[in-house]
């Protein structure tokens, strides 16, 4: 990707009002721009009053200024922040004054893609900002907080220089065969592989819980009728959300709610009890329910404790986990608890509200990270560890069932250059436009 040569401005602050706005310019000629807005510029780094005026003279507003030199900036670039006062009409005619002094209005991310492109951050922190700014829950900023400080960036670095080594090793024992010491053959290129499997496997579950935090999870509740669907609903959102009654087919369609769920984002959807009708309308609610399956994460199949079995779940695919929900045990007597993907609970209670959380976390495989903090991650991250991965098992079985060095040799390359995709090193100019398309303007 070309470095650019021209200065871009945007308003850096979220649209509506406020009492502060911020302006931000990047580029080559952004103090000169500034200089024409402001009259004079202060010292770089220390913020000063200003008149901000356009190119008739004409006062804008006033507000404060500050300057950052590249290459010690956010884009590496020359940076000015205008801060006025958050009125979208003052906030646009210091745009449009700017854009009269010679700048371009900046495309979304093209301050972070500026960033990327100037070596002030991998691709992997770059979309850690975005991440940061649309983070749901607590635990979410802080895990794109560690990614954008570098923490993901290192792991899948550390990992990529054991891939280049380990495959430098190899290929030097293939081009001088006559060495005393066999190296394919010692057990040490196998023993060095097992641990890059190993690793990677850990990174991806991290990335995976990572993935979770940032995309968030889509949860379908399902279930015959008079379950206790809606009114797990409204545990779990501590509110009264859904219409509750003894009346079977009360849900007619979906109903959604986003709740936090161990500091997950997570959207659950009630739906209509499953079941044969001749209704019309709850026909239609039955099949978006079905409908409504297929598109989930996770499933809760809610069924009655005192009327467990002959409600088999038909039509689930098989990627979908399923955990059987057996509810009201406040009225069939039954204790709390859980098995295998099965959890017994009281919606009206609360009682086993706190084993379903568990199951659910751990059948994301986000119930824990080997005592690593959280980092923030994307699908695309999570599918490129899982080809790596792929890769370093092919390779790894290969020198263990034939000894064949170029074989591992050449997988590892392959595992190297999907990582590379993560941080960048690969990364072709039409994927880096999709990542930054998804930005925000003025970040």
């Amino acid at each position: 990707m070309t470095v650019p040569v021209d200065t871009i401005v945007a308003i850096a602050t979220p649209p509506g009002r406020g009492g502060v706005g911020v302006v931000r310019l990047s580029g080559p000629r952004a103090f000169s721009i500034a200089e024409q807005l402001a009259g004079s510029l202060p010292p770089v780094r220390n913020a000063a009053l200003r008149h901000f005026r356009d190119g008739a003279g004409e006062v804008i507003d006033t507000g404060l200024l500050i300057c950052f030199a590249g290459p010690h900036s956010f884009t590496g670039e020359d940076v000015v922040e205008i801060q006025a006062h958050g009125s979208p009409v003052v906030l646009e005619m210091i745009v449009t004054a700017t854009v009269a002094a010679g700048a371009r209005r900046a495309g979304p991310g093209e301050f972070s893609q500026r960033a990327f492109v100037n070596d002030r951050m991998d691709l992997a922190q770059a979309e850690a900002v975005a991440d940061l700014i649309a983070s749901a829950s607590e635990k979410a900023a802080r895990a794109a907080h560690r990614s954008l400080e570098g923490e993901f960036s290192k792991a899948v670095d550390t990992i990529h220089q054991a891939l280049v080594e380990l495959r430098v090793w190899i290929e030097a024992a293939l081009d001088f065969p006559d060495e005393d010491v066999d190296f394919l053959a010692d057990g040490q290129v196998a023993e060095r592989a097992g641990d890059l499997r190993l690793r990677l496997d850990n990174l991806l579950q991290r990335a995976a819980t990572g993935r979770l935090l940032t995309d968030g999870v889509h949860i379908a509740i399902i279930g015959p009728p008079n379950a206790g669907k809606s009114s797990l609903l409204n545990a779990l959102a501590e509110r009264d959300a859904a219409i509750v009654t003894d009346i079977p087919g009360t849900t007619r369609d979906v109903l959604r709610e986003t709740i936090t769920l161990a500091g997950m984002p997570v959207v659950l959807s009630d739906t209509a009890g499953l079941r044969e009708t001749s209704d019309r309308v709850e026909f239609e609610g039955v099949r978006r329910a079905r409908q409504e399956m297929q598109t989930a994460d996770v499933v809760f199949h809610v069924v009655d404790a005192a009327d467990p079995s002959g409600h088999e779940l038909s039509g689930v695919p098989e990627r979908l986990p399923v955990i059987r929900i057996e509810n009201k045990i406040d009225l069939s007597g039954d204790a709390p608890g859980r098995d295998d993907r099965c959890v017994r609970v009281s919606a009206l209670t609360g009682e086993g509200l706190g084993e379903l959380e568990d199951l659910v976390l751990e059948t994301l495989g986000a119930s824990g990270s080997g005592g690593e903090g959280d980092i923030s991650a994307r699908q695309r991250h999570v599918d490129a560890l899982r080809r790596a991965l792929a890769h370093v098992e092919a390779g790894e079985a290969e020198i263990l069932a034939s000894g064949s060095g170029e074989l591992l040799a050449e997988e590892l390359r392959m595992a190297a250059d999907e990582l590379g995709e993560i941080t960048g090193r690969m990364s072709s100019d039409q994927l880096l436009g999709e990542i930054f398309s998804s930005f925000c303007i003025g970040k």
